[in-house]
């Protein structure tokens, strides 16, 4: 019999394992993570709502025939919409919103047999690299609960690294999977535009910078669940290239000898610390031990541009994020209900002219040509996930100079968002710790629509 105690470590992919040799039940599972969030959750605060009574309804009534059946799992109270369970946003304006459908990653989820238990924290509209809201208070970095968790799936990686489930959904407008990822020390995949559906509220989110996917405690449940979630769905506005095979037959797949090209230098300018440093040219060098050529190399970026550019969608995007919510709750936003940085991004939302937003959507079609050119010569681009290890929480703070915190995360989120904008698929591989035992995530980008490659890589060494 398994106990208690071996459950919490297993990934996703042997909890099901288990369940379809009925030596455990649903029930059981759903019960250990039950246990697991209320010793937990009070130290970090991942979890911001509580399905246990309809989590254990659906355990009783049998595990299904899904991949992942019987699974507990957590949603990001964040565009995955459960029917009937309030979905937040993490902002004090949408707090009494209630879906009336599920979202299609929600039924696609509930078909690969996942059990929700609850939903997690995340920065006010998911709008910053850390999960601080006003509305629950911040989440707390499993390992060292002054810093950071990351963002904007804080909530999901905590929740993960602390063992409540094996793997949460998360999503990624500028790096929201993989940041936290890094800072938590778990597999953060943010697969190719469109691989995932938004719909059938949403479409092309922040044109076409989201993607929806999971933080994993392995390789092998992000391939697993991107098998049961990915695919055109209805009414949707593009679909990523279809893979040539299942993604959990590529873990663990030869990748054969790849062209990796390596940076470490930001598209900024600003500083990358040390240990990022180290993460990289470790990762650099292990990969060149399995057989792989290596090189320092990277596509000619220039960060001031990028940043201008993105700044327009996302400053736009925030705008229609606030009236969004109008049309979701019916009113319009009392003062007080949204906080001083999102206020600071509307403001400029609203001055980005139409010519603006267009002009911003072509450089970045014009990018992901540039660098899709690059990658003709390379299979896999390696950089830090972040500039520097997690910081600590209060650090995004505004200053008359700086409304938008934009110094502290442009530092501290140089690399993740240029790949939302060329919608290449690009993970956060926990291969690293610090000598003050902190995680420090390595950041691998692959072709566009090739996330085969990337499992394949990932499954080598972790």
């Amino acid at each position: 019999m398994t106990t208690a105690g071996e459950l919490v470590n297993l990934d996703a992919t042997a909890m099901a394992e288990l369940v379809r040799k009925k030596q455990v039940n649903p029930v059981e599972l759903v019960k250990t993570a039950i246990e697991r969030i209320e010793e937990s959750n009070p130290k970090i605060n991942a979890v911001v709502t509580r399905m246990y009574d309809e989590a254990l309804s659906v355990a009783n009534a049998g595990p299904g025939d899904g991949p992942f059946a019987g699974v507990p799992f957590l949603l990001k109270d964040l565009v995955a919409a459960y029917k009937g369970v309030p979905m937040s946003s993490g902002s004090r304006y949408g707090k009494d919103y209630t879906p009336v459908l599920d979202s299609e990653l929600v039924a696609r989820y509930r078909r690969a047999g996942l059990i929700v238990v609850g939903k997690t924290n995340t920065p006010e509209f998911g709008l910053l690299p850390t999960t601080e809201p006003e509305l629950f208070g911040p989440t707390r970095n499993p390992w060292n609960t002054t810093l950071t968790a990351g963002g904007s799936s804080g909530g999901s990686a905590a929740a993960v690294a602390a063992g409540m489930v094996p793997m949460a959904h998360g999503n990624d407008g500028g790096g929201s999977i993989r940041i936290p990822a890094s800072c938590c020390g778990v597999f953060g995949l943010k697969p190719t535009r469109a691989r995932n559906p938004l719909g059938p509220n949403m479409g092309d989110v922040f044109s076409g910078m989201v993607a929806e996917h999971a933080l994993t405690r392995s390789v092998r449940d992000s391939a697993a669940l991107l098998d049961a979630t990915s695919g055109y769905a209805l009414g949707d506005p593009y679909c990523a290239p279809q893979p040539a095979r299942p993604f959990a037959r590529e873990v663990g797949a030869d990748p054969g000898k790849l062209k990796i090209a390596f940076l470490t230098r930001a598209p900024l300018g600003t500083p990358v610390h040390p240990d990022c440093v180290s993460a990289v040219k470790d990762a650099a060098g292990l990969l060149a031990e399995l057989g792989h050529e290596v090189a320092e190399a990277a596509p000619a970026l220039n960060g001031e541009m990028i940043w201008k550019h993105f700044m327009v969608i996302w400053t736009a995007g925030v705008t229609w994020t606030i009236r969004n919510m109008h049309f979701a709750v019916g009113r319009l936003p009392a003062k007080g209900e949204l906080e001083p940085i999102t206020l600071a991004y509307d403001d400029l939302g609203r001055q980005v002219t139409a010519a603006d937003y267009l002009i911003a959507v072509q450089y970045f079609q014009f990018l992901g040509r540039q660098i899709a050119e690059f990658m003709r010569y390379y299979d896999v681009l390696l950089t830090p996930t972040l500039g520097s290890p997690p910081i600590p929480l209060g650090s995004f703070v505004q200053t008359p100079e700086d409304s938008l915190a934009l110094g502290i995360a442009s530092r501290f989120v140089p690399f993740t968002p240029i790949f939302n904008t060329t919608g290449q698929p690009a993970m956060s591989v926990p291969l690293f710790w610090n000598a003050e035992g902190l995680p420090i995530g390595t950041h691998f980008v692959g072709r566009y629509g090739d996330e085969a490659t990337l499992f394949r890589l990932a499954s080598q060494y972790w």
